[in-house]
């Protein structure tokens, strides 16, 4: 991967892949990221599947030699899987990839340019700043912008789509940062030590499709929802 900020060392990429019961989608998933031919390495970690998706990494393994798998015994839930890629990744930059075809790999070169021409150390991707985006429930989406609206308060910024998955880091940004969540509230423990120690968050419009529940979307919206808040509201004030 290029480096456009006039360096010689070229800037590498590490995707991480956290994998829980994606057996209809996660090879799909994978040849997309493959095909944009971006990542120096790809870090798939399985978080305890039990649908046959582990029956398949065999031929994901084939898709590249840049792929690795990494597996816990059981679920720990995303933010632990994401952690345990970060711990394994070798990168210049990490960025999170989810395996449920929601998010577009072919968004990479827009997310790693800020970082590459050296304007910020922390991208995100905003489903709800211009991109092309399928229609999102109306609860979901009003529980999206509360999020982030809980997030500008609480924080002085003025993001648009704090709970997205698509996070660019800079490895610097993560080397050393103490993550205790397991589950979805990484999205905001993540952004609140990120920002509390300075860094400032460059969004870019991304494009989204994203899909309901009976096709297995696992985020739940009251409980999940209510543990951000409290997560956001915690570690603005403690560390």
């Amino acid at each position: 991967m290029t480096n456009n900020t006039g360096s010689e060392k070229p800037m590498t990429l590490s995707v991480v892949i956290p994998v829980y019961n994606e057996v209809e989608l996660l090879v799909q998933s994978v040849k997309l990221v493959v095909a944009v031919d971006l990542a120096d390495e790809i870090i798939i970690v399985d978080d305890g599947s039990t649908d046959g998706t582990k029956d398949l990494y065999p031929e994901v393994q084939a898709l590249s030699d840049k792929i690795q798998i990494h597996y816990h015994p059981k679920n720990m839930g995303k933010g632990r899987a994401v952690m345990t890629g970060f711990g394994k990744a070798t990168g210049d930059i990490y960025l999170i990839q989810d395996a449920d075809l929601e998010y577009d790999p072919r968004d990479y070169p827009k997310l790693l340019d800020p970082i590459q021409t050296g304007r910020t150390t922390v991208v995100y991707g905003s489903r709800l700043n211009g991109g092309p985006t399928k229609a999102m429930f109306f609860w979901h989406k009003i529980g999206n912008k509360f999020l982030t609206l809980v997030t500008n308060v609480l924080y002085n910024v003025t993001l648009t789509d704090m709970e997205t998955c698509y996070k660019v880091f800079r490895s610097d940004v993560i080397d050393g940062l103490s993550i205790k969540a397991r589950g979805f509230e990484f999205e905001p423990e993540v952004t609140s030590k990120i920002l509390k120690r300075g860094h400032r968050i460059y969004e870019v419009p991304i494009s989204y499709n994203g899909r309901e529940f009976d096709e297995g979307k696992k985020i739940r919206p009251i409980k999940d929802g209510s543990r951000a808040v409290w997560t956001l509201v915690k570690y603005r004030f403690t560390d």
